[in-house]
């Protein structure tokens, strides 16, 4: 997708009427959808067979915020006013409302609720780090 799109345009009116989370959040959810279906292997594929699950993009979430911003991910998700995975399904769900996301009927809100603590998550993927840089203090 490119600006040409009206991705612009449409986030921005989005943000107009819920202001929750920064505009970055939601670029962020859709680079991280793009890389879920890289890691999945679902790229090449169409329709149904395409679709990824809410625990599915939560996982690509947690790798592709990994990739990008290392332990400060939690920092960075709560600057842009994401404090839980459910922050991320509501950004999924708002990004349907506005057309640029597609659902299966069995898709929820719920698939999103409570399904990792991200200063756990993400100290976890780099304990060994941290512990060097705690050393080196």
């Amino acid at each position: 997708m490119t600006a040409s799109d009206g991705i612009d345009e449409r986030i921005q009116a989005l943000r107009r009427r819920d202001r929750r989370f920064a505009r970055d959040a939601y670029d962020f959810v859709l680079e991280a959808l793009d890389h879920t279906l890289v890691h999945l292997g679902k790229d090449r594929l169409t329709g149904e067979e395409r679709h990824v699950g809410g625990r599915e993009l939560l996982d690509g979430i947690r790798e592709f915020g990994a990739q990008q911003f290392g332990p400060m991910a939690p920092l960075v998700f709560r600057r842009w006013g994401v404090r839980s995975t459910d922050d991320f399904g509501e950004i999924v769900f708002n990004l349907i409302d506005i057309g640029l996301l597609s659902r299966r009927a069995d898709d929820s809100r719920l698939d999103f609720a409570d399904a990792y603590d991200f200063d756990l998550a993400f100290a976890e993927l780099f304990r060994d780090r941290l512990a060097h840089i705690s050393r080196a203090v």
